[in-house]
């Protein structure tokens, strides 16, 4: 039996860890697979209730953290290359930046006949300055050229490595979307969503929108304070707002709330009532969802977001920038609408113009399941990567 030696940078809530969980738990008895993980941020909701949900107990390498660190990077680069020999993997699978780097370098060294690469989103723009994102391009073209195949898990993805940024050649890189159980967004709804608004204190009556994600400047928080404040103004119906995540631009968006004049609220379970409600973090997320009406993403950068896949699984109308690979997930006018990630007007025109809609939510809502059901589901997923792993083996 082939192993797979599967490497992610952490276990933080987000797609990433879904797809490694599902491809060590199902490619299985087929493929061995051992999973290797490093640590989160103290910022970040940690996500190996995941894995071992489904059976799986990654090995941690401490030193492997999200921040550059040469020490530390050096001390995971060793313990990778460690673990490598022991298990003679027949192939190196590794998932996003920084696992991508050490575990392809440990694989090169050690001669691990097939090494691929996933990249689930990029950090090519908005996140570093010109001269940073430049070296990081540089790294990246280096480890492709040793790299047995790269996974993108969009079209639109695809696209970018290959002719915007050029990381690699189009014919090196496969498109494998992400793969996901869906079955329990469609689960009990109205139990979930009369316990989600009776816990906040949200009437029948009122619109709830909400963004989930980490509190990080990509996920530009400020683009969804203004929409909500463009829609209070704008509008006779009662709505409120959640910010489900948390993260390190926590007290940043706090202080951005208050210059935009929303009345705010913190915490898990609340009698009161605001514009604004910080849950933090609700890992029972197909919960959240169906106490809202409405969701929102404000990213100025994406791979293939997790939310708006399982708001679509809930039956949830949406409201997104047009970055990534978003165009490859939502139906453009059918399950979403869309509006460019500079362009602050138009986005607060489409959140206004759901809100005002009944039919119109409602029609995206009865679109989205018939989309993302078979598109995202995690058995899809694993047939495509076995189909793949066979034809980089012979």
């Amino acid at each position: 039996m082939p192993k797979v030696l599967r490497i992610i940078n952490r276990f933080n809530l987000g797609g990433p860890t879904y797809n490694v969980a599902y491809l060590t738990r199902y490619l299985a008895p087929e493929f061995e697979t051992l999973l290797i993980g490093g640590t989160k941020d103290e910022s970040e909701a940690s996500s190996d209730y995941i894995v071992k949900k489904l059976g799986t107990d990654p090995v941690i390498i401490p030193s492997m953290k999200r921040s550059i660190n040469p020490i530390n990077d050096f001390v995971a680069y060793r313990e990778l290359k460690k673990i490598i020999k022991d298990f003679k993997p027949d192939i190196v699978h590794t998932h996003a930046a920084k696992a991508g780097t050490l575990g392809r370098l440990a694989a090169f060294s050690c001669n691990v006949p097939v090494v691929v690469h996933t990249f689930h989103g990029h950090v090519f723009h908005s996140y570093f300055g010109a001269f940073r994102t430049s070296v990081f391009k540089v790294i990246e073209r280096q480890l492709a050229k040793h790299t047995t195949a790269i996974i993108a898990i969009s079209d639109k993805q695809k696209d970018e490595l290959a002719n915007l940024h050029k990381i690699a050649p189009a014919e090196k890189i496969k498109v494998i979307q992400l793969g996901f159980d869906l079955d329990r967004f469609r689960e009990n709804i109205e139990q979930k969503r009369a316990s989600f608004r009776k816990q906040y204190n949200v009437d029948d009556d009122e619109i709830v929108i909400g963004i989930i994600g980490r509190l990080v400047p990509v996920k530009n928080h400020a683009l969804f304070l203004q929409a909500i404040r463009y829609v209070l103004n704008n509008t006779a119906k009662k709505v409120r707002a959640f910010i489900i995540g948390d993260g390190e631009q926590k007290s940043a968006i706090i202080e951005q709330a208050k210059i935009f004049k929303l009345d705010y609220i913190e915490g898990s379970q609340s009698s009161d009532k605001a514009a604004l409600t910080f849950t933090s973090w609700i890992l029972d997320v197909d919960w959240a969802l169906a106490g809202l009406d409405i969701l929102c993403l404000t990213s100025f950068n994406e791979g293939t977001p997790v939310s708006l896949i399982e708001a679509q699984a809930a039956g949830k109308p949406i409201v997104s920038t047009n970055v990534g690979g978003i165009e490859n997930v939502v139906l453009e006018g059918q399950t979403a609408l869309l509006a460019e990630a500079d362009n602050s007007e138009k986005y607060s025109e489409q959140l206004l113009k759901l809100v005002e809609n009944d039919d119109l939510r409602q029609q995206f809502s009865l679109k989205g399941w018939s989309f993302v059901k078979e598109k995202f589901h995690y058995t899809r997923l694993i047939s495509e990567m076995q189909a793949l792993y066979h034809t980089l083996l012979h």
